[in-house]
């Protein structure tokens, strides 16, 4: 795909947002843009999820879950990313469904509702997903606020792949293909020095890998 002069949107949380990074400039996505002309809006909220918790957070912002963001993008898109999941896992109270699931208030329901929504939105649009990066403490079963989790952040990864499956939505699996693993002390350093938000390496990793993988669709 020849993405010069493509209107991108990333619908995402703290990572589209920026946090970790020493400027604007060094977002994936502005990065993305200047590599390959692309128009791209980043539109993350730091501590968003996929589902909307069962009880409100502690910052109200946290609450503006995807689905909730949909109505207000801009009415214009060629291209629509999804990029979430790491804060349904790190401090998410909902449970994580089935990919069957619908209207149940779980992970699963939530994104099957914001895939449609964003089809029903964009219906000419190539909407693609990202899974969520590695990150310290993935496999713990206790999350950020204490809470008991369904499965590690793997079982979000594959929920993402399974559901965007059935609509037939592309996803860059970066859990398995950045390359950033904060367990490694040498990649922690060099992409993640939080364990959680990437830096400008980071960043820039990331947007290599969208370029080739948009590129190839």
């Amino acid at each position: 795909m020849e993405l010069a002069g493509k209107r991108i949107l990333f619908l995402g949380d703290s990572i589209t947002e920026g946090h970790g990074t020493t400027s604007p400039e060094a977002l994936f996505w502005r990065v993305l843009e200047r590599r390959t002309g692309a128009r791209c809006l980043g539109i993350g909220i730091g501590g968003t999820r996929i589902a909307p918790n069962r009880a409100p957070s502690a910052i109200a912002r946290h609450d503006m879950y995807f689905g909730s963001r949909v109505a207000a993008l801009p009415e214009e898109a060629d291209i629509v990313a999804v990029f979430g999941g790491t804060n349904d896992f790190g401090h998410g109270d909902a449970p994580l469904g089935t990919p069957e699931s619908r209207g149940d208030g779980s992970f699963c329901a939530a994104l099957h509702q914001l895939f449609t929504d964003l089809i029903d939105k964009y219906p000419s649009a190539l909407i693609f997903a990202m899974t969520p990066l590695h990150r310290l403490s993935e496999n713990s079963m206790l999350n950020d606020r204490g809470l008991r989790q369904p499965c590690a952040l793997s079982g979000y990864v594959d929920a993402i792949l399974q559901i965007a499956g059935f609509y037939g939505i592309p996803v860059l699996d970066l859990f398995r293909v950045s390359g950033i693993q904060p367990a490694v002390p040498a990649l922690r350093e060099k992409y993640m020095p939080d364990g959680l938000h990437p830096n400008d390496a980071g960043h820039l990793r990331i947007a290599e890998r969208l370029q080739g993988f948009l590129s190839s669709l």
